[in-house]
């Protein structure tokens, strides 16, 4: 399934503000990371439609994958 472009961009703003608020971030650190992550190619690639998860449990995999 593909996602529509404007929807998971407006997801990745969601889960990027959330990561930041919740790792302690500045908007700018989160987004650098977030870009920078296999969460991102997933999510932008439609792998395993992780852009149907939810936005915290996006979140949750991209502090798995950054600081567990």
């Amino acid at each position: 399934m593909e996602a529509n472009r404007t929807l998971l961009q407006m997801k990745f703003a969601r889960v990027v503000a959330m990561f930041a608020e919740q790792q302690g971030l500045s908007v700018e650190q989160a987004l650098a990371l977030f870009y920078h992550s296999e969460t991102y190619r997933e999510l932008s690639e439609g792998i395993a439609d992780l852009h149907c998860r939810s936005d915290q449990y996006v979140t949750d995999e991209l502090k798995a994958e950054y600081f567990q």
